[in-house]
């Protein structure tokens, strides 16, 4: 067996927006129906949803057969527990709450194998190498993991550019929920100050070279982020649009209010 191309990291590289949307429904069949959508990407969320390790290679396996590619974003950026997700499959991680260059040293250190990291060696036991099926897999894994870091604090925001700067970072996604209530304004991330901090981010995390990422369901504030270079941006949230369905559903047909549309998930 070949080793697996991370496409989503190629893309990346060439600047080509791509469109994503988040799962917190944790479940492989939801996460397959939003996989034969055609998303570009899909975050599977290990922070807030409901999931654990099992939880998250029932949705990886589910989405293996279509091209929306996988990411994944775990509780925290703890070496332990990301060697357990790369050992899954995954090999682009969205990293919540990065605030220093110090720490995205160590993110970086922990998806590659020694000498340049220090991810565990355990391929034998890894659905990653096909249980050593892939031939090199162990000198050729490093290439493919793709690392995502989320600024969404006051502080990740004062150290951007040193974060940014780190060799082995790949993009950088702002957080908009967490950003607006670092940045007192919790619950409105539309905020003309929120909105005005995140295009300045979106210009020196582009400027550093770097990918820039972020999520949106309001579509007007998508299409602003693709416009100012965003190059992996997500619409849109798998329980939202659930909810949202059913709820119009249900108050078209018993006469109720329907809900409120748009939104930033």
């Amino acid at each position: 067996m070949d080793m697996p191309i991370n496409t989503f990291k190629q893309r990346l590289r060439s600047g080509e927006a791509q469109i994503g949307l988040w799962l917190g429904l944790a479940d492989a069949y939801c996460a397959e129906l939003a996989a034969n959508a055609g998303f570009d990407w899909l975050l599977i969320d290990g922070e807030h949803a409901p999931n654990d390790l099992r939880t998250l290679l029932g949705q990886l396996q589910a989405m293996a057969p279509y091209p929306s590619q996988p990411v994944i974003r775990p509780v925290i950026g703890d070496t332990a527990l990301i060697k357990q997700v790369l050992d899954i499959g995954v090999q682009t991680l969205l990293v919540p709450m990065v605030e220093s260059a110090d720490q995205a040293h160590e993110l970086v250190r922990a998806i590659h194998y020694p000498p340049h990291g220090v991810r565990g060696v355990g391929s034998a036991l890894a659905r990653a190498s096909r249980w050593n099926s892939i031939p090199g897999y162990l000198d050729k894994a490093d290439e493919q993991m793709c690392l995502l870091v989320q600024i969404e604090s006051r502080e990740g925001l004062a150290n951007l550019d040193a974060i940014a700067a780190v060799e082995g970072v790949d993009g950088v996604f702002i957080g908009p929920a967490d950003l607006s209530a670092s940045m007192g304004f919790r619950g409105n991330p539309g905020h003309p100050q929120v909105q005005a901090a995140i295009e300045d981010a979106i210009a020196r995390i582009r400027q550093a070279g770097k990918a820039a990422g972020i999520l949106s369901a309001d579509e007007k504030l998508a299409r602003r982020y693709i416009e100012l270079g965003a190059a992996f941006v997500a619409v849109g949230v798998d329980t939202t649009v659930l909810m949202r369905g059913l709820q119009t559903l249900a108050a078209t047909f018993k006469g109720t209010p329907k809900p409120a549309t748009g939104g930033v998930y």
